[in-house]
């Protein structure tokens, strides 16, 4: 046991280390404003209005959202994608760690909501869920792209300020607490610190497995090409270094 112990206490102490890789951004997924469409489907009145009101809600609560559309994945991972783009980026403050991304795939009619760590209170999955099926999907369905990103962000928004209300339906962490009675307090600790060392190690230390993410980095995206959209004054994004644990909702229309 307490070799055990000593193997736990030395991991937790070297995972800092490798958790503070660079995050080297490509040029290809480099976020430099509130709203990237590299499809060109929302006008520039419309990413003008979209990113006032993102750069208006950095600016009165540090929280940043932002949005990325892209045409496809190309049969790659829609989450590894969505993180990868957010944490590289460094969404959200370092020591918030309070960044959102809403990321679309326009013609695979998917989309996800990357959430940062700090907001997996205001923000947990099933909320997320809700956004997409509920204010997101029923717009994007009908081709009304703007007005689909448009409610989602109002959505967050609320969500980050405790204003949206959950259907109690879609409360899936109801239970959770009772499953946890009766078990001994060091084998839920150690069973925390595991999962946490194994995700934080596969998503960091090795880069989504390697060949999905230098796929990526080498253009096998036709939208590595692409220029965004947006032709608003108001002044560029600029990430606050804030970190992603894989919190959040994926969905498609």
């Amino acid at each position: 046991m307490k070799k055990l112990l000593s193997y736990i206490i030395i991991a937790v102490l070297i995972l800092p280390v490798f958790s503070q890789r660079s995050k080297s951004v490509q040029p290809e997924t480099k976020i430099k404003t509130y709203v990237t469409d590299k499809t060109g489907t929302l006008s520039s009145s419309q990413i003008t209005s979209l990113e006032a009101k993102l750069s208006g809600f950095d600016k009165e609560s540090s929280t940043q959202v932002v949005v990325w559309m892209e045409s496809s994945i190309e049969g790659g991972s829609l989450e590894d994608r969505s993180f990868e783009i957010a944490e590289q980026n460094g969404v959200g403050q370092k020591s918030k760690n309070n960044g959102v991304l809403l990321y679309i795939a326009k013609d695979d009619r998917r989309l996800r909501i990357e959430v940062g760590y700090g907001l997996e209170g205001a923000l947990p999955d099933a909320t997320s869920d809700q956004i997409i099926r509920k204010e997101i999907t029923p717009f994007f369905k009908q081709g009304k792209f703007y007005e689909g990103i448009n409610a989602g962000i109002d959505a967050i928004i609320k969500a980050s300020k405790g204003e949206y209300t959950r259907e109690k339906s879609d409360d899936k962490d109801v239970g959770v607490g009772g499953l946890l009675c009766g078990i001994p307090i060091f084998f839920i600790i150690f069973g925390i610190i595991i999962i946490f060392i194994f995700i934080s190690f596969i998503k960091r230390l090795f880069g989504f497995g390697g060949g999905r993410s230098n796929w990526w980095h080498t253009g096998g995206s036709g939208g590595s090409s692409w220029s965004s959209g947006s032709s608003w004054s108001g002044g560029g994004f600029s990430g606050g270094g804030g970190s992603f644990g894989g919190g959040g909702s994926s969905g498609s229309w």
